[in-house]
């Protein structure tokens, strides 16, 4: 599998976002639908988070390159603050009436599963896989400011810095499974397998609770709300649509994800300082706050 010529070190950006909780159904300018289709996706970060942290920990002791032990600590800082800004964000859910806690239960149990059941290389090869499935959705949307257009500027900023951040570091686990599992057919097998089996998975649970969202915020006969998110999920400048190629180059021999080479919207960071001002950027040892009954990831000095 071929490194990149060039090198993206992460780095842990402890924003907080200022999210109107009364505009946590229909913030995006699509409107009510398609606020929700991203809601549905934020139900899925805290928990899917730290299971990420949890299986690139499990082999941090066997991680030898100097730059990859560093890239593996701020991985886990950037992950620890994205769980914790999105419990923020669900609670705002939750506070709406929606069954959030049901909803990240189901997710727990699925992940709590396959820590139990599985060998730690495919939860490894796990993580690898919806890491890059979270990377090229990151792409997607900082590729169609289009899907932003109108909506509520704390929003926008939060998702554009998760985006952001699943760009910078988005080959981490990957570089990980790597070194620690190695190459040939039987780590192939294994990356593509467990891809394959992550998005049976994941999709179908996004669904479910895409539909129910809408069910409970009464959207499901929405047709004009069902136009938006199609135009901004399938449309000529679709999220989804443009995603379909890196997707499928995920099943390539020698792929790497920096094979999509995106360094250029890295940039746009400074549009996020201006919402929410200048982040804290060094690490620290001090874990991060609790926001919810269940504890968060802590940041990791690896």
């Amino acid at each position: 599998m071929n490194a990149p010529a060039f090198a993206i070190e992460p780095v842990r950006r402890n924003f907080k976002f200022p999210l109107k909780k009364s505009k946590i159904t229909h913030w995006n300018g699509a409107g009510r639908n398609f606020t929700n289709f991203l809601n549905a996706l934020s139900v899925f970060f805290p928990e899917g988070e730290r299971f990420f942290i949890d299986s690139v920990r499990n082999y941090r002791d066997q991680i030898t390159a100097p730059q990859l032990k560093r890239d593996v600590s701020a991985f886990i800082g950037q992950e620890a603050f994205h769980s914790r800004e999105h419990v923020e964000y669900n609670n705002a859910l939750a506070e709406a009436g929606f069954p959030v806690e049901a909803y990240e239960k189901v997710v727990a149990i699925l992940l709590d599963n396959i820590k139990e059941r599985t060998p730690k290389a495919f939860q490894l090869s796990i993580t690898v896989a919806l890491e890059h499935i979270t990377a090229i959705l990151a792409n997607g949307v900082l590729e169609t400011p289009e899907a932003m257009e109108g909506s509520d500027e704390g929003y926008v900023a939060l998702w554009h810095w998760h985006a952001l951040e699943e760009t910078e570091h988005k080959a981490v686990a990957f570089d990980v499974f790597n070194q620690v599992v190695g190459g040939g057919l039987g780590s192939y097998l294994l990356r593509t397998g467990a891809f394959t089996f992550a998005n049976a998975v994941f999709w179908p649970a996004v669904a479910a609770v895409y539909l129910d969202i809408l069910r409970r915020d009464k959207q499901l006969s929405n047709l004009k709300g069902w136009r938006a998110t199609y135009d901004n999920m399938w449309g000529k400048n679709g999220i989804l649509k443009l995603i379909i190629p890196d997707w499928l180059d995920y099943y390539k021999p020698g792929f790497h994800p920096w094979d999509h080479d995106n360094r250029h919207l890295l940039k746009r960071v400074e549009e996020i300082i201006a919402v929410v001002g200048a982040p804290k950027t060094k690490a620290t040892k001090k874990t991060t706050k609790k926001v919810s009954k269940k504890s968060q990831p802590q940041e990791d000095n690896v």
